[in-house]
Formats: structure tokens, C-alpha cells, sequence
């Protein structure tokens, strides 16, 4: 198997088109999807406080991510077999759906009930999306594609927690909810025009959804897997903490620090994919590492909102580093065969750090304010903890036979 990221010199064989029509639509009904669900970040946590459901604020993201993660090798799978559109369809199509339910569930058991079903959407669309990345795009050019599409996706994850936060404070939550179902069903329509890259398909059965323990995991890109869980965890911190932790330091809209970190990350991708394509993903991953620690020490450090809003640029950038490396590094180290599964088991350590880190932080958290510091220093730590993770991987025979091909 060839690996770009071991062959710097691959950065400069002829250029291959990458811009087309097919991956445009992609990077748009990403865009849409992505803004969708996360639009609602802001404002969840003072809405289950109103449902007197408080103490449940870690589960708001952790319960999203749970079903996420539980839905990836399901997703692999199918994306392998049926195709990456329907499997992509399925995602957006989950999003539209919750949006309309979330009003009609006023309580805190069902409002628990409905994140856990809402997750299955992002246990679908990227998956397949990654996918479908690489199977329209040269091998040289995965990591530049795959910024590109991150782009895309975090331009969703920057304006929708802002437009999220101006439509509950101006309007009403229930028209936030609809908002994102109507950003969902977009991107459902864009997807219909999508050509299927996958040749030999198979017919849905429900023999499709037997999952055995070799379909769950990809052991062949289990380094990248341990290094995302590592790295997401403080995501989920961020996720619980910071919109409370923001109001605390006077940002009335509590999508402001999302959208910063977002805006920070895309500048960071428009090179950094390229980057990772020409010097390694490895050494390009424990660049990302070292700027993640140091954004969330000045996180923990800061007392006033432009010293929180500092940590939202550095931690974007890290972000718009690290991203898109760990991506083409699952890439490179996949079967093409079993590219679905490789990325779902990408995304369930994803996934599994965002949905721990989130569950921690809120079990810890209780609304005590004093308490969010000490978690973005533990954060810090484990992110330190990342980078040792790889310096000990290189010297593995895992890491030298990766190298060799």
C-alpha cells in the first residue's frame, strides 16, 4: 500500500482537478448539515435548565455523541455496501426530523430521548462523506481535499451556533428547532444530484445491519483512532463548559466563541491540508497537539472575555492543524475496500472523546463556575498526554512498516 504522507515527494507529481461540480455540492450539503445541528449547541443547556433538567447538562453532548459513536460501524458498513449517498441521505434526513420533534417533547426524559436519536446523524453523513472524499480525489491530494471539505463543515459549525444564539434570543426556541430542520432538509436536496461512487452495490437487507466484532473496528488505523479520542476529549469540555463559562465573562451571544475558534480554523485549513500532504501527517498532528495545550491553558488562565475569545483563535488553529491530517492519515493507512469502516472508526474515537469529555466535565461541573478552570487545565493534560502518545508510536514496528510503503 502506498502512503502519501510517508513520501513527501508525492506533493509534487502532476496536479490532479479536485474542484469540481461533485465535490462543490459535497462541500456545500456539508456546510448545511453541519450548521444544522449545530446551531443548537448554544442554546441547549439554559433550555434544560428551564426543564429543570440542570444537572443533566453533560448529557446533552455526551447523549448526542453516545448514538453517534454506536452508529458507526453500522454506518461503515453500509456506506461499503449500499453506497455513500444513502448513507450520507440517512444522516441529513435524521436532522430534519428531530428539528420538528424537539418542541413536541417538552420534558427532560424526552428531551434526553430525542438527543440520543439526533446523534445517529452524525454516526451517518460523514462517514460516508470522507468516504466519498477520497474516492473522487487522486491520493496526492486527500489531505488538501479533505481540508477543503473541513472548511466547508466548520464554515456550518461557525455561523450555525452564532445564528443559533441571535434566533433564541430574538425569537423563540421553537423557531430554532425548525430553523435547523429546514437547514437539514437542504441538505437532503443538494444530495439528490450526487453521482454513487461506489460500483458493486448491494440491495438493502436487513442482513446488512448484522454487525460482527470485525466490522466495528478497523485495526489498521487504530493509531489515528487513539490520537482523535485523545485529542476530542477537550472538545467535549469545551462543548459543556464554555457557553456558561462565556455568559460568566460578559459574551451575551454564547455562539461567539464558536464562531471565532471556526473562523480561526478555516483560515488554518486552506494551507494545512496541503502541509500535511508535503512534510507528513504525523509530524503535521503533533504541531496541531502543541497549539491545542497552549489554547486551552490560556482558556483556564484567561478572566475576561477577549482573554476567552485569544483562546478561541489559538484553539481554531490548532483545530484547522491537527483536523484534516488526522483525517488523511486514516485515509492513507485504510484498505480501500473497507474505506467506510476505516473512517467510522475514526469518527467513533472522535466521537468517544467528545462524548467522555463532555460527560466528565458535566458530571464535575454542577453549574459551580470555579470549577471550570481546573477542567480546562485537566483538558491541557490530556492533550499533552496525545503528543507522548505519538512520539512512542514512531518508534513502533507498526510505525516503521507504515513508513516503508
Amino acid at each position: 500500500m502506498n502512503h502519501t504522507a510517508s513520501n513527501p515527494g508525492l506533493s509534487n507529481q502532476p496536479s490532479h482537478p479536485i474542484y469540481n461540480i461533485h465535490f462543490g455540492l459535497l462541500c456545500l450539503s456539508s456546510l448545511l448539515f453541519s450548521a444544522s445541528f449545530n446551531m443548537l449547541i448554544p442554546e441547549m443547556p439554559a433550555y434544560l435548565s428551564k426543564m429543570g433538567g440542570a444537572e443533566y447538562k453533560g448529557l446533552v453532548i455526551a447523549f448526542f455523541t453516545l448514538t453517534a459513536g454506536i452508529s458507526r460501524p453500522f454506518s461503515g458498513k453500509l456506506t461499503d455496501t449500499l453506497g455513500r449517498v444513502p448513507v450520507m441521505a440517512v444522516g441529513s434526513i435524521v436532522c430534519f426530523i428531530c428539528g420538528f420533534l424537539y418542541p413536541l417533547l417538552g420534558n427532560v426524559l424526552g428531551f434526553l430521548l430525542l438527543r440520543l436519536v439526533h446523534g445517529f446523524s452524525t454516526g451517518f453523513k460523514p462517514t460516508a462523506t470522507a468516504a466519498y472524499v477520497a474516492d473522487i480525489v487522486p491520493q496526492e491530494r486527500w489531505g488538501e481535499a479533505l481540508g477543503i471539505h473541513g472548511i466547508s463543515y466548520s464554515t456550518g459549525m461557525a455561523i450555525g451556533p452564532a445564528i443559533g444564539s441571535a434566533i433564541g434570543q430574538y425569537y423563540s426556541i421553537e423557531i430554532l428547532f425548525y430553523s435547523s430542520s429546514a437547514l437539514a432538509l437542504l441538505s437532503i436536496l443538494i444530495l439528490m444530484n450526487m453521482k454513487e461512487t461506489v460500483k458493486n452495490r448491494h440491495r438493502f437487507s436487513f442482513s446488512l445491519l448484522k454487525i460482527s466484532k470485525n466490522d466495528i473496528i478497523d485495526v489498521r488505523v487504530l493509531p489515528a483512532g487513539i490520537i482523535t479520542l485523545l485529542a476530542y476529549l477537550p472538545y467535549g469540555v469545551i462543548l459543556t463548559l464554555v457557553p456558561d463559562w462565556a455568559h460568566h465573562l460578559g459574551i451575551a451571544n454564547k455562539g461567539l466563541f464558536f464562531m471565532v475558534f471556526t473562523i480561526a480554523s478555516l483560515v488554518i485549513r486552506f494551507v494545512a491540508g496541503k502541509v500535511s500532504d508535503r512534510f507528513g501527517r504525523v509530524s503535521v498532528i503533533k504541531v496541531g497537539v502543541i497549539i491545542l495545550v497552549i489554547s486551552l491553558l490560556v482558556m483556564a488562565y484567561a478572566d475576561t472575555a477577549y482573554g476567552l475569545l485569544i483562546g478561541s483563535v489559538l484553539y481554531g488553529i490548532g483545530s484547522g492543524v491537527f483536523s484534516p491530517a488526522v483525517n488523511a492519515w486514516t485515509v492513507d493507512l485504510s484498505n480501500p475496500e473497507q474505506r467506510g469502516k476505516a473512517m467510522a472508526t475514526m469518527y467513533i474515537s472522535l466521537e468517544a472523546g467528545i462524548g467522555l469529555g463532555a460527560f466528565f466535565s458535566g458530571l464535575f461541573f454542577h453549574d459551580i463556575l470555579s470549577r471550570v478552570q481546573p477542567m480546562f487545565y485537566a483538558s491541557a493534560a490530556v492533550l499533552v498526554l496525545s503528543f507522548f502518545y505519538m512520539q512512542v508510536w514512531k518508534k513502533t514496528p507498526y510505525s516503521r512498516a507504515y513508513h516503508q510503503h
